[in-house]
């Protein structure tokens, strides 16, 4: 196996009784890479996201996460990866401190080391002084970008993040994602889906998913120019036009 492919996806199919949710998907994500994973609703995003996280296993395909198989390793895969949904994912009843301790004990981080990175981490944010308030009492904003830094807490190989700038406002979306260029500076795989396509061409590569297969997958740059666009969304439309084009 190739050391450099964090994720690597051959023909992962998962079918729900007649229906096809995802359909013989295939492609690869290089360690540190910033890879985005596009589609309407319903094209089959979170299903394929539920599989490379080990939470769903594949009907057939074959698929390794962080060089663990998606069949027989997927408490190892667990382990490995970090998780962010846009459906907040912290305990909004617990201060600032408590989720990190919190979280910091189930990714098996010692007494020392969830202080230390707490400590390292509140400082970073500038949260020094909100610290010890509920995480209910903070905006939006803050908790999005707490909720990264808490799914990256234990250090991951990978990080998946399910539309995780849902309803931020234009400037702290554009926060949120300093934090995926540093963690990516510092070796971390990023898998995101997001329905912002101004957001696509922030990754160094993007797939477009329609109907639960992959109808295209390069960088944002080559896709404007294979569709002759200006922007993703006019890719974006070009693809879900053809689409319902093909199905009429």
């Amino acid at each position: 196996m190739n050391n450099n492919i964090a994720i690597k996806a051959e023909q992962i199919t998962k079918v729900f009784g007649d229906f096809t949710a995802v359909d013989h998907i295939s492609f690869e994500v290089s360690k540190g890479e910033i890879f985005g994973f596009l589609g309407a609703n319903g094209a089959g995003k979170t299903t394929a996201m539920r599989m490379f996280c080990g939470l769903s296993i594949p009907s057939s395909g074959n698929a390794t996460v962080a060089g663990f198989d998606v069949y027989k390793n997927t408490e190892d895969i667990k382990k490995n990866i970090g998780y962010m949904s846009q459906k907040f994912s912290l305990y909004e009843n617990l201060t600032i401190l408590e989720n990190l301790e919190f979280f910091g004990g189930i990714y098996g981080l010692s007494n020392k080391q969830i202080k230390e990175k707490s400590a390292e981490l509140v400082t970073k944010l500038g949260l020094e002084k909100e610290k010890n308030k509920l995480v209910s009492e903070l905006p939006l904003g803050w908790k999005q970008k707490l909720a990264f830094s808490v799914a990256i807490f234990h250090e991951p190989e990978i990080v998946f993040l399910d539309e995780p700038t849902g309803g931020v406002d234009p400037v702290t979306r554009r926060q949120f994602w300093d934090l995926i260029y540093e963690a990516s500076e510092n070796g971390i795989t990023i898998f995101v889906t997001t329905h912002y396509m101004d957001e696509a061409e922030y990754c160094n590569r993007v797939s477009i998913m329609v109907d639960g297969k992959i109808e295209a997958l390069d960088t944002p740059t080559n896709l404007k120019k294979q569709f002759e666009a200006k922007s993703m969304d006019e890719v974006f439309y070009q693809l879900a036009r053809g689409a319902k084009r093909s199905a009429d």
